[in-house]
């Protein structure tokens, strides 16, 4: 099983769900974030007066899914995801040993 970990722009939630709903990912969770990366944010003008922002709004995805289709779910995932400028976000996969589910005490890729 395969934890894939998605930072992504807000606007593109929906078609990030989508596209895991297509190739048959069911259950995410998602997690409003804000950060920056290579971005550093950036300079707005408010009443005269600049500042910098330098966290900016993101979405965290969070998928557990099978180790058979987890280069699909990312390559789904970052088609959806991607303007093609600064920002686009990050995709992070990591192993997972063990899940359950609570309600029926099914284990592993039952539990998934």
């Amino acid at each position: 099983m395969k934890k894939i970990e998605a930072i992504i722009k807000p606007f593109k939630l929906d078609e990030v769900k989508e596209a895991l709903h297509e190739i048959g990912v069911s259950g995410i969770t998602v997690t409003e974030a804000k950060g920056f990366g290579r971005q550093k944010g950036h300079t707005e003008l408010y009443r005269g007066a600049e500042y910098v922002v330098d966290f900016l709004p993101k979405v965290k995805l969070e998928v557990i899914v099978s180790s058979d289709i987890a280069e699909r779910t990312v390559e789904a995932i970052a088609a959806a995801a991607q303007t093609g400028r600064i920002g686009d976000g990050k995709i992070f996969v990591s192993a997972i040993e063990s899940a359950l589910r609570i309600r029926t005490g099914e284990k592993d890729e039952d539990a998934i």
